[in-house]
């Protein structure tokens, strides 16, 4: 084929594209795949039931519940995801249906059906299971006042389906509505674990005292045993100033609770659910999906390092 004089060889350029921005994110993101290839992931051996939440909307929190679930599944954990935010977009990001018609968390909470006859497989993963919200979950904060044990009925229904399951879940991971009503309070009466999405944006800390306060009120006359365990920061531009200010904020309040994993803002995560799928799926490789897996990474080595590991848990 003829080469057109004027075009030099590329070596010939005085222009090295190692030195350019790009290359040098490249290059940590092929470092950082690698070092997910070989990282030691071992399963405690035990259920752990976390709660997502913040009652601060548009801070990633179903992202974070939907995509820790699928990098949790991803490297062997068995892990379920209850959908109890009533606009159902955990289900949707699991692509597992949820129709008006389909039996839902809805039906769990308030007319007490089996949790094994809600759940379902995530197409994305047999390790990944959901127990879908649909509409009719809007009204349950309602319907729940007059409901006896109205604060224990997820944990009740939950109990049950874990000591009747053939096969142990390593992760339960419920996903709460932007509020801190009645549905947050049975996720928090049910959960061992609090994680706490935060965005690197102004007024990050704002109201976080008030979920805060509601830990510790549902830890004296509901959940002794509940704690806040994890805070992902999310959302973050590193280029930008204040997103720095924010991280070292949060971890100057919080320094052995806040993962050292970041997630960055991501075109992949965001058009993701609207192919029904979560970042895992959807692409992968790139920086967001490799920022969840990291993260879900150190949450189980955080897990192992405290608790340590049972017998003939070997490498997941």
């Amino acid at each position: 084929m003829k080469h057109a004089d004027n075009v030099e060889p590329a070596a010939s350029s005085s222009f090295s594209y190692g030195d350019t921005p790009l290359a040098r994110e490249l290059a940590d993101l092929t470092a950082r795949r690698k070092a997910l290839e070989i990282a030691d992931v071992r399963l405690s051996g035990r259920t752990r039931v976390l709660t997502v939440s913040n009652q601060k909307g548009g801070v990633g929190k179903t992202t974070t519940a939907v995509n820790v679930a699928s990098a949790l599944a991803a490297v062997g954990a068995r892990v379920l995801v209850i959908d109890l935010d009533p606009q159902g977009n955990a289900s949707t990001a699991l692509g597992v249906p949820h129709t008006a018609d389909v039996p839902s968390v809805y039906d769990m909470l308030i007319d007490e059906f089996p949790l094994a006859d809600i759940v379902q497989t995530s197409p994305e993963s047999d390790n990944l299971l959901c127990a879908p919200s649909t509409i009719h979950l809007a009204g349950a904060e309602i319907e729940l006042v007059s409901q006896v044990a109205r604060e224990h009925r997820l944990k009740t229904a939950l109990d049950d389906y874990l000591a009747q399951s053939t096969e142990r879940l390593d992760f339960v991971i419920i996903d709460c509505p932007p509020s801190l009503g009645l549905l947050t309070i049975n996720a928090f009466t049910a959960a061992h674990e609090v994680l706490i999405p935060i965005q690197c944006e102004y007024y990050a800390l704002e109201g976080l005292s008030q979920l805060l306060g509601t830990v510790r009120m549902i830890q004296k006359h509901l959940n002794p045993g509940l704690h806040l365990s994890t805070i992902i920061l999310t959302m973050y531009d590193g280029r930008t100033r204040l997103a720095q200010q924010v991280a070292e904020e949060v971890r100057e309040h919080f320094p052995n609770e806040v993962l050292h994993t970041v997630i960055p803002r991501s075109v992949r995560v965001s058009e993701a659910p609207s192919f029904g799928q979560t970042v895992i799926a959807y692409d992968g490789q790139s920086a967001g999906a490799i920022a969840y897996r990291e993260a879900a990474v150190e949450i189980i080595q955080r897990d192992t390092a405290t608790h340590g590991v049972s017998e003939n848990e070997g490498n997941a």
